[in-house]
């Protein structure tokens, strides 16, 4: 479907719009305490049992990496192939291989750990567009949330290192949430991996121009992270890693 350019001060009639409106109208709307004890109590139990299924389900899931990535990557891309890889070298290696779930290179993930027989993990989200779960990951390890914090919270809690493979702003997202609590010491200094030198550069020069120099943040927090182009190299990273502290896949 082809979009068409909306002209300044022409009003957006799409149902898209209409629906958002109303969504931005309904935010201010004046509610009585019972809709606002109603509807807060409803989301805290649903809240409540998200994190209680994510727990039981991933709580004797072993070592695992997870990987991060575009959902609009499509198989043909070297990016897609290169996740494959790396999630089929990373099962040769021990661990198990966690991702969100749906395609792109989230789907390359699954792909690659189950072409090598090890756990292939999907914590998936419920989406407008409805993404759903792609087929390579294991029936029995597929969560899929309402709630994007306590998805993040699953990958936070039960990933031993991430890979990060080119993506958006649930990429970048991800991403700045791992390096939060690694930076805050909310969390192990596990390993994160950039892969994808080109596609990461511009991002990586302006965190050292602009948040270094204006001491957003400190330089030495761009050693948190390593900067690879290979699946090789990304898996290496993870090995070493533990190596350093006399760990193995099984701990």
């Amino acid at each position: 479907m082809t979009k068409t350019r909306k002209k300044k001060g022409e009003i957006d009639l799409s149902p898209e719009a209409l629906e958002e409106e109303q969504r931005i109208r309904q935010a201010f709307k004046d509610k009585d305490w019972a809709e606002i004890k109603g509807s807060n109590s409803w989301m805290i139990f649903k809240v409540m049992s998200e994190f209680v299924e994510g727990l039981e389900k991933l709580a004797k899931i072993g070592p695992c990496v997870t990987i991060f990535g575009s959902a609009r990557v499509k198989p043909s891309n070297p990016y897609y192939k290169m996740a494959d890889e790396i999630a089929y070298q990373l099962v040769q290696h021990g661990y198990g291989v966690i991702t969100g779930g749906g395609p792109g290179i989230m789907e390359a993930g699954n792909r690659g750990a189950n072409r090598a027989k090890g756990k292939s993990v999907g914590l998936n989200i419920y989406l407008p567009h409805e993404q759903k779960g792609n087929i390579y990951i294991d029936p029995d390890k597929l969560i899929t949330f309402d709630y994007f914090f306590v998805r993040k919270v699953m990958f936070m809690k039960y990933s031993q290192g991430f890979i990060v493979m080119p993506g958006g702003f649930g990429t970048l997202d991800e991403l700045t949430e791992a390096l939060t609590l690694i930076q805050t010491k909310k969390i192990g200094r596990f390993p994160i991996v950039l892969v994808g030198k080109s596609f990461w550069k511009g991002l990586l020069d302006w965190w050292k121009k602009v948040l270094v120099t204006d001491k957003m943040i400190n330089e030495e927090d761009l050693d948190l992270f390593n900067l690879v182009d290979t699946p090789e190299e990304a898996v290496r990273v993870i090995d070493e890693f533990y190596a350093k502290y006399l760990l193995s896949p099984n701990f």
